[in-house]
C-alpha cells in the first residue's frame, strides 16, 4: 500500500471473505460484481479470496482464490484469519450471512466470524446482508461482536442501520452503501421478448433463487385472475432451486409449483427457467418484462439483490411489504401489497396493466431511484470507504509504532 500526500491509497490489496462463484449463492453473485466493481473504479486494485465453501465440496476457483474456509468449522475460519494475517493485505472485506459463518443447534447460533476476527490483524470491513429485527439472543451477540471487532460495518438500507441501534444497542451508525446493480438503460421491450422466444406476450417475471421463502405459489395462485383480462400474461419464473433447499429436500417445492400450474390449467400462462441466470439472461428477462414480482414472505428481509435489479432496469414493481420493499419502492415508486395475499398481487399486476401512464410513471420512478446505485458508482463508494479505513488503520499504526 502507497500512501501519498493527499491521504490517498493507490495500489490497495483487499482479501474479500466471502462464499465465491461458481458457488451458486446470492452472496457470491454480489461479491463477484462489488470486486469487478471496484477494479473497474480503480484497476490498480488488486483483490484476493477467502472462499466459503460447504463441507465436502471442492470448487475449480481462479487464482484470485488464495484462501478456503470449510463451511461450519469454527477452526478453519481462524486459521483463515491467521493466513491472512501473514499476506501483504491492506484490508479485509467480510460478506457476512448468518449460514455462511456459523452453525445452529436448538435455535442457539454458533457464531464462526467471531473467531475469525479476534484472529485477525487487518483492518476490516463487514457487510451485513441480513439483520432481523427481532434476533434471538445468540443472534443477538454474533451482530453485536461483529460491530465490535470490526473497523466499520455495512448496511444497504437506512432501515437496517435503525434496527442496529434500536434493537442491538449499537451506537454507532453504519455506513450505508444501497445493493448495487448493473448500469442498465431501458429499451427495446418488444425486441427482447422477440429474443425470447415470446412476442407479443405480457410478460411478468420474478428471478433468483427458488425456494419457499419467495412466496412464488401466490403469484402463481393470482395468474388465473390476471389472465381473466389479460389472456395473454405470462408469469416467467426463473432460476434454479437454491442448492441448500435441493441438498435437503430435492425438488418438492419447486414440484409443488409446478402442481399448482397444471392444477389451474395455467401450462401456457406460467413458464419456468430452471437454470442458474447469467447476468445477461437476468438483464434480457428484466429488459422484457412488463411488470416485475417479488411476492417474498419474510417481513423481515433487509436486503433483495433481484429488487435492486429490477429498479435498475427501471420495471413497474408489485412486492410484499418486507422492509427492503417497504424503503425501496416508497413515494409511489411501485405497489406494495399484503403477504400470502394472490387477490392483492393480482389486482395490483392487473391494475398496471391496464393503466399504461401509471405504469410507466412507476418505472420513471424505479429508474430514477436507482440512478445513483449502478455498479460502476457503488464500487466508487466501496472503494473510498475502504482507502478510509485502510488508511486510518495504517496511520494509527505508525504514530503507535512512533
Amino acid at each position: 500500500m502507497v500512501l501519498k500526500g493527499d491521504n490517498h491509497v493507490t495500489d490497495l490489496r483487499i482479501v474479500f471473505v466471502t462464499s465465491h462463484l461458481p458457488r451458486h449463492c446470492g452472496i457470491a453473485t454480489f461479491s463477484a460484481d462489488l470486486m469487478a466493481a471496484v477494479r473497474a473504479a480503480d484497476p490498480h486494485v488488486r483483490c484476493r479470496v477467502a472462499a466459503i465453501d460447504e463441507p465436502n465440496e471442492v470448487r475449480p476457483y481462479g487464482g484470485e482464490v488464495r484462501w478456503r474456509i470449510k463451511q461450519g468449522d469454527a477452526r478453519n475460519y481462524r486459521a483463515a484469519a491467521e493466513a491472512i494475517n501473514g499476506s501483504n493485505a491492506d484490508i479485509v472485506n467480510v460478506q457476512h450471512e448468518f449460514g455462511l459463518y456459523g452453525t445452529w443447534k436448538d435455535d442457539v447460533y454458533d457464531d464462526h466470524l467471531r473467531p475469525f476476527l479476534e484472529a485477525l490483524r487487518k483492518p476490516v470491513v463487514t457487510t451485513l446482508h441480513t439483520v432481523p429485527p427481532d434476533p434471538t439472543p445468540s443472534m443477538r451477540e454474533a451482530i453485536r461482536s461483529a460491530a465490535r471487532l470490526s473497523d466499520a460495518i455495512v448496511v444497504m438500507a437506512e432501515a437496517a442501520a435503525g434496527i442496529l441501534a434500536a434493537r442491538y444497542d449499537i451506537a454507532e451508525a453504519p455506513v450505508v452503501i444501497p445493493h448495487g446493480m448493473p448500469a442498465i438503460h431501458p429499451h427495446g421491450r418488444v425486441r427482447m421478448k422477440q429474443k425470447l422466444g415470446v412476442p407479443g406476450r405480457t410478460i411478468i417475471s420474478t428471478f433468483g433463487l427458488v425456494d419457499p421463502r419467495k412466496g412464488i405459489e401466490f403469484m402463481i395462485e393470482a395468474m388465473p385472475a390476471v389472465v381473466a383480462s389479460h389472456p395473454s400474461a405470462l408469469y416467467v419464473v426463473a432460476g434454479q432451486t437454491h442448492p441448500e433447499l435441493r441438498r435437503h429436500e430435492g425438488e418438492t417445492y419447486r414440484n409443488h409449483l409446478v402442481e399448482t400450474v397444471e392444477r389451474l390449467g395455467l401450462e401456457n400462462n406460467v413458464s419456468f427457467i430452471d437454470e442458474y441466470m447469467a447476468q445477461r439472461d437476468i438483464i434480457d428477462l428484466l429488459l422484457a418484462s412488463d411488470v416485475y414480482v417479488t411476492p417474498y414472505l419474510d417481513p423481515r428481509q433487509i436486503t433483495s439483490g433481484t429488487l435492486a435489479y429490477a429498479l435498475g432496469a427501471g420495471k413497474a414493481i408489485v412486492s410484499t411489504e418486507y422492509l427492503h420493499a417497504r424503503e425501496a419502492l416508497a413515494g409511489g415508486r411501485g405497489m406494495l401489497v399484503p403477504f400470502r395475499d394472490s387477490p392483492a398481487l393480482a389486482d395490483a399486476v392487473t391494475s398496471l396493466l391496464e393503466q399504461p401512464d401509471r405504469k410507466q410513471a412507476l418505472e420513471t420512478a424505479s429508474y430514477a431511484y436507482a440512478s445513483d446505485m449502478s455498479w460502476p458508482r457503488t464500487g466508487e463508494h466501496w472503494l473510498a470507504l475502504m482507502r478510509l479505513v485502510a488508511f486510518s488503520s495504517g496511520a494509527r499504526s505508525a504514530w503507535s509504532a512512533a
